[in-house]
């Protein structure tokens, strides 16, 4: 079997300021937007923010709030680009959980929630590589 991730789905309360968000906060550009539903493409995977009500018809599951302990992380190839991607999402309307700093493990990191409240990462790892296609390659440890 492929180790593959296909798409995240993320429920949103009012799909036009989400859409605001990731296009001002985190300046990506939808690949197709529907009634209650629009996608990007991210490099090797997809990303939804689905309306929360028909997420949750569809999921027939409630969304009932909470950290979920599930956090979704953008690597960047500098500190810098950590720095302005987050000073740029928090000008957006995103709230500050962590300011980047240095890790234990030699990189630099930050967090962030969105509008909807889910919980992103902002990391620079010097391990990894970003290539040109904005894939990250991981070095095995």
């Amino acid at each position: 079997m492929d180790q593959r991730l296909s798409l995240i789905t993320l429920a949103v309360g009012d799909l036009p300021r989400s859409r605001g968000f990731f296009e001002a906060g985190l300046g990506w550009t939808p690949l197709s937007v529907m009634d209650g539903i629009c996608f990007y493409q991210l490099n090797g995977l997809g990303l939804a923010l689905f309306r929360r009500a028909d997420l949750e018809a569809d999921a027939a599951r409630p969304i009932d709030g909470g950290f979920s302990g599930i956090t979704l992380a953008v690597n960047q190839r500098s500190r810098e680009e950590v720095d302005a991607v987050y000073a740029r999402a928090l000008s957006s309307g995103a709230a500050a959980l962590k300011p980047p700093e240095p890790t234990p493990w030699g990189g630099y990191s930050g967090y962030f929630a969105d509008l909807d409240g889910h919980v992103w990462e902002l990391a620079h790892n010097p391990s990894c590589t970003i290539d040109a296609e904005g894939r990250t390659l991981f070095s095995a440890a």
